[in-house]
């Protein structure tokens, strides 16, 4: 599966303007993924964006508009939510979904 190449420049630009540098970028699950410490973060595929929100934040933020269990094996998994390009246009939301992911995987040790 191919992924968005615009999508993943705005999403370097959001990262660079929330982290103040760019991503570690890998691709896996036939898209594109953004490392932060060595941790997943956030990625693409397709044109839906990928988020790590981990297990507490999931359920408030699978309420957002455009957001949706990632059941990429056939089974949900917990903390991991798609979210639609529909709603990414916005550079706002784009940046809420990646200071998200920020949020919880800051706290994972690093890799």
């Amino acid at each position: 599966m191919a992924f968005d190449g615009e999508l993943a420049q705005r999403v370097r630009e959001q990262w660079l303007q929330v982290a103040g540098t760019l991503p570690d970028e890998k691709r896996m699950f036939g898209g594109l993924c953004f490392m932060l410490a060595g941790n997943m973060c956030c990625g693409i595929l397709g044109e839906r964006l990928l988020v790590r929100v981990g297990p507490q934040a999931y359920g408030a933020l699978l309420m957002e508009p455009g957001a949706s269990e990632m059941d990429f094996t056939g089974r949900p998994m917990k903390g991991m939510i798609m979210v639609d390009d529909a709603v990414l246009s916005d550079d706002e939301v784009l940046q809420r979904w990646l200071c998200a992911c920020f949020e919880f995987v800051r706290l994972l040790p690093a890799k």
